[in-house]
């Protein structure tokens, strides 16, 4: 059973081995708000899964460490794992969905893991998981659902109450729900009065969904780009910490976590993966009632796969406004093109792309089609854009 003097033990545990990670604060999150954001991205392997990781690896007796240890994760669990076992000499298989980010992959390996790459999410890597600990007798690290791994966590929570003593609201990414059980544990014991929200990728609420239904629920599946918290059904031990302690789960779209991952990156001068930026996503667009209130931001992790980077700054643009795509239909005559594209330019918006098509279907004869897709500075100019084209007599399709 999770309990504080477990995360105070395992803050000495972790003593030279994991870093306080810094409380920083902005004002630009949410003008409202008081915001500070706890960088654990700046975590030694990207993210706070060492703390648990470790922290268990720590406890295992010394049969349970000469037969070695297997775990499953998408792919930050699986670093903290490798990391504490090339740490304490303990042979590491990690079980890994094929779609992990490849970066994580690479990071685990290095870490001096095997890794086993397994069709579907991290539900079925933990199928697997648990098939080679029954096959080959290791000893079974479970990425959330385990009391030290929540205590290891729930340090975040201890260095938080440290760094803002007057910390009024937390908000925490919740995937399998280790993190946020041990968090909430550690604040609630020492500052009841705190307020602690877990926050989920709508298109994988599973904790969201077993609260409010009062039992654990699996999910059919689960969509978002927040890899690190995709997970289809919580720990029935996490489950129960998250009654005892939370005092709500809100969730957050794909485009909201884009636009945080975007403001991290081009204001806080931060990265984070999609899973570590739910938590700043949620302050962003008011989804927990933080106006006026000192505010911690928990940002769990920063190994983003770089190979999406890109579309996730282009989904987040769309989102603020400032990447934007609608279509014109103009005479096919000399000229016309020119004309619209100067109008475009006269409002001071950039072409980021166009495509010219006057034979595809749907388009009549004597007119051309043209797909544009603008640069603008926000919401609100982008919509001067627009009213100048119609005022101009284009026909535009958004």
């Amino acid at each position: 059973m999770l309990t504080i003097e477990m995360i105070q033990d395992a803050k000495k545990v972790l003593e030279g081995v994991a870093r306080q990670t810094p409380l920083l604060s902005t004002t630009l999150i949410n003008p409202g708000s008081d915001v500070y954001i706890k960088c654990e991205n700046m975590q030694i392997t990207g993210s706070f899964k060492l703390r648990g990781a470790y922290y268990k690896a720590a406890n295992l007796t010394e049969e349970e460490a000469q037969h070695g240890i297997v775990a499953c994760s998408a792919g930050n669990h699986a670093q903290g794992v490798a990391y504490a076992a090339q740490k304490m000499g303990i042979e590491s298989v990690i079980c890994m969905p094929a779609g992990a980010p490849l970066a994580k992959v690479e990071a685990t390996k290095n870490y001096g893991a095997e890794v086993v790459l397994v069709p579907g999410v991290y539900d079925d890597a933990a199928a697997k998981a648990t098939e080679l600990q029954k096959k080959k007798g290791y000893t079974f690290l479970h990425p959330f659902n385990d009391p030290y791994v929540m205590a290891g966590q729930g340090t975040v929570g201890l260095e938080i109450v440290e760094q803002l003593e007057d910390v009024e609201v937390v908000l925490v990414p919740i995937g399998g729900g280790g993190l946020i059980s041990g968090i909430a544990c550690a604040i609630k014991t020492l500052k009841p009065e705190c307020k602690v929200y877990g926050v989920q990728a709508l298109g994988a609420a599973s904790m969201r969904n077993s609260i409010r239904d009062g039992k654990v629920e699996t999910l059919s599946e689960v969509n978002t780009v927040a890899d690190g918290i995709a997970v289809k059904q919580p720990g029935d031990k996490t489950f129960t910490a998250v009654q005892k302690y939370v005092d709500g789960i809100v969730t957050v779209t794909e485009e909201e976590i884009a636009a945080a991952i975007l403001h991290l990156l081009e204001k806080q001068k931060t990265v984070a993966e999609g899973a570590g930026a739910v938590s700043v996503a949620a302050a962003m667009f008011n989804k927990v009632d933080i106006i006026g209130k000192k505010t911690v931001c928990v940002i769990s992790g920063g190994n983003v796969d770089i190979n999406i980077l890109d579309r996730i700054i282009d989904k987040g643009l769309q989102v603020g406004g400032r990447l934007t795509d609608f279509s014109i239909t103009i005479p096919d005559k000399p000229g016309q093109l020119t004309r619209m594209l100067q109008v475009i330019a006269d409002a001071d918006a950039n072409v980021f792309s166009i495509n010219h098509d006057r034979v595809g279907k749907g388009v009549a004869v004597g007119k051309c089609k043209v797909d544009v897709t603008v640069e603008t500075r926000n919401k609100e100019h982008y919509f001067e854009v627009i009213m100048d084209l119609k005022e101009n007599g284009y026909d535009i399709s958004l």
